[in-house]
C-alpha cells in the first residue's frame, strides 16, 4: 500500500511515515516544500504524480491563539487546503484519513463527546478544522475524520516540551486547572492511523490516549515523571486569558474505536513515560 501523508515535518506527519515504514509499506512524505496544500495545482500535481492508494491528512495551521488575528490563512490552510485533497481524492477515487480536533465542540457540560454531536467551536482554529470535516464529508464517501486533541511527540513543540523549558528556569508554574481532556502520543496515534487505513471502517472517529486529567495534573504528572523540583499552581482559564476561548470538556468518547475492531491507545501516564525516555528525560 502507498500512503501520501501531508505534514511530515510536524509531530504527528513525522510519527506516521515512520509506522508506514516500519510496516513495509512506501510513504510519500509531504510538507509545504513539496506540496502547499493551499494551491489546488500543486495538490492535483504532487497526489497524481505519486498516485497513492490513500492519504493521511496531517498538515494544519495549529497556532490557536495567533489564528484568532490570522483567520484568513488559518482557514486558507485547515478548510480549503483540506477541501483541495478531498477534491483529489474523489478525482483518484482512494481514501482521505483527515486529522481533525476536539476544538470543533463548545466544551458544554461533563459527558465525553460522541463523534455524531453537534459540532459548535469556540474560536477560529476550532472552526476552520470544522469547515475541514465539512469538505470531506460533502466530496467523499472513502473518508476517515480522526479527532484527536492535547498531541505531544518527538518531532515538534508541545505542552511536554514547554513544561520542561519553563522548568529549567522556574521554580513555579501556573497552569490551567478547568479544562479537561486527553493528552495523546503520536507514536501511539500513528500507529492506530496506520491499521485505520488499511480498513474500510469509514466514519468519524475520537482518537486519544486512554484516561482525563487537567492542564494543570498533565504538568504535574511531566514533572514528577521527570523528577523536576517544580511548585505547579493552578489557575483558572479566566485568569490565565489566552487570546482564544478553549472548551473546558474535552473528554471523548472512544467506544467507536472498539465496536469496529480498533485497538485503544494505552494510558496517557504510560504514554508519557515513554515519550520523556525518547526524548532523553
Amino acid at each position: 500500500m502507498k500512503v501520501l501523508v501531508t505534514g511530515v515535518k510536524g509531530q504527528l506527519g513525522y510519527d506516521v511515515v515512520n509506522e508506514l515504514e516500519k510496516r513495509g509499506m512506501e510513504a510519500v512524505g509531504v510538507d509545504i516544500e513539496e506540496m502547499d496544500i493551499t494551491d489546488v495545482q500543486s495538490v492535483a500535481r504532487v497526489m497524481k504524480e505519486a498516485a497513492p492508494d490513500a492519504v493521511i491528512h496531517c498538515a494544519a495551521y495549529t497556532a490557536v491563539d495567533a489564528a484568532e488575528e490570522q483567520e484568513e490563512i488559518c482557514r486558507r490552510v485547515n478548510a480549503e487546503g483540506t477541501r483541495n485533497i478531498a477534491g483529489i481524492c474523489r478525482e483518484l477515487d482512494i481514501k482521505m484519513l483527515y486529522l481533525s480536533t476536539d476544538y470543533v465542540f463548545d466544551g458544554q457540560g461533563t459527558r465525553p463527546w460522541e463523534p455524531e454531536d453537534t459540532r459548535k467551536p469556540l474560536n477560529v482554529y476550532g472552526q476552520t478544522k470544522y469547515e475541514g470535516e465539512l469538505a470531506v464529508q460533502e466530496l467523499l464517501q472513502k473518508y476517515f475524520i480522526v479527532r484527536i486533541a492535547w498531541v505531544f511527540g518527538v518531532n515538534g513543540k508541545n505542552f511536554v516540551r514547554t513544561m520542561l523549558r519553563l522548568a529549567e528556569t522556574n521554580k513555579r508554574i501556573t497552569v490551567v486547572n478547568d479544562q479537561y481532556g486527553s493528552p495523546t502520543y503520536t507514536y501511539d496515534l500513528a500507529r492506530l492511523l496506520v491499521d485505520m487505513i488499511q480498513t474500510e471502517e469509514y466514519g468519524i472517529y475520537h482518537a486519544t490516549n486512554e484516561g482525563i486529567c487537567t492542564w494543570y495534573e498533565f504538568a504535574c504528572e511531566i514533572f514528577k515523571q521527570a523528577g523536576a523540583d517544580v511548585e505547579v499552581v493552578p489557575v483558572t482559564a479566566a485568569e490565565y486569558q489566552a487570546k482564544a476561548k478553549r472548551p473546558e470538556n474535552s473528554r471523548m468518547s472512544k467506544e467507536k474505536l472498539t465496536q469496529n475492531g480498533f485497538d485503544r491507545l494505552p494510558p496517557w501516564q504510560d504514554a508519557l513515560k515513554r515519550y520523556l525516555e525518547a526524548i532523553g528525560q
